[in-house]
C-alpha cells in the first residue's frame, strides 16, 4: 500500500468496512461467492470448470462485472475530492439499486453483479500512474503490505509501516461481521444500510472540493 494522507486513509478504512459489509451480504445471498474478493471467485470458477462449465460462468461473471466497475472508475479518473465524491455516490446508487431489486424477488446473481461492479469502482478512488494506491475492497494486497510492514519493524527500517494495512484489514473484517449480522434483517435492508453509509461518505468528501 503506497503512502496516503490521513484523510484518505480514514476514507479508505470506512469504505473498506463497507466493502466487507457488502461482501458478506453477497456471500450469504449467493451461497459462497464474493462481490469484493475476486481471488476467491477466481479459484471457485477454476474448481467448477471440470465439473460444470455453466456453473463456472457464475463466478467468472462476477469477476467480469468487477472489472467493468474498475474500468468505469478508471475512465472517470477521480483526481479531485469532488470527483471522488461523485464516484462514491454513483457506487452507492448501484448498491441502492441492488437493495431495491432484493425486494422484488430472488434475482440474486443479477444483484451480485451490480454489487461487484460497485465494489470494483471503489478501488479507483486513489490512483497514481494508473495504479491503485490503496486496496480498498480486497485483503490479499493489504496483508502483503502488513507482512512487509512487520518485516520493516523487525529490521528497524520502520516502526509504523504495519499500522495502516492492519487498519484497513481490520476495517474490512469488522465490516464483514456487521454485514453478516445485518443480513439477518434481510438483504434489502442490509444493502440499503450500506448504500446510505456510502452516500454519507460521499457527502463528507464532497464538502471539501480541494484536490486529493
Amino acid at each position: 500500500m503506497q503512502n496516503v494522507g490521513r484523510g484518505a486513509l480514514a476514507l479508505s478504512a470506512a469504505l473498506a468496512a463497507v466493502a466487507g459489509f457488502v461482501d458478506a451480504v453477497g456471500y450469504l445471498d449467493t451461497g459462497g461467492l464474493f462481490v469484493s474478493f475476486m481471488s476467491g471467485n477466481s479459484t471457485q470458477g477454476a474448481v467448477d470448470v471440470p465439473s460444470s462449465l455453466a456453473l463456472a460462468l457464475v463466478p467468472l461473471g462476477l469477476i467480469a462485472a468487477f472489472v467493468v466497475g474498475v474500468a468505469v472508475g478508471g475512465a472517470v479518473r477521480p483526481r479531485s475530492r469532488r470527483a471522488q465524491a461523485s464516484l462514491i455516490a454513483g457506487s452507492a446508487l448501484v448498491v441502492g439499486l441492488a437493495a431495491v431489486l432484493a425486494t422484488a424477488g430472488p434475482s440474486t446473481l443479477w444483484r451480485a453483479g451490480l454489487l461487484a461492479a460497485a465494489m470494483g469502482a471503489l478501488n479507483t478512488l486513489f490512483l497514481a500512474e494508473d495504479r491503485a494506491r490503496v486496496a480498498i475492497t480486497y485483503s490479499t494486497g493489504t496483508l502483503v503490505s502488513l507482512g512487509l510492514g512487520l518485516a520493516a519493524l523487525v529490521t528497524g527500517r520502520s516502526r509504523t509501516a504495519w499500522r495502516r494495512p492492519l487498519l484497513l484489514w481490520a476495517a474490512l473484517v469488522a465490516g464483514a461481521v456487521l454485514g453478516a449480522l445485518a443480513h439477518d434483517l434481510g438483504s434489502s435492508a442490509a444493502l440499503a444500510t450500506a448504500a446510505a453509509t456510502m452516500l454519507v461518505a460521499a457527502a463528507i468528501v464532497g464538502r471539501n472540493p480541494r484536490r486529493g
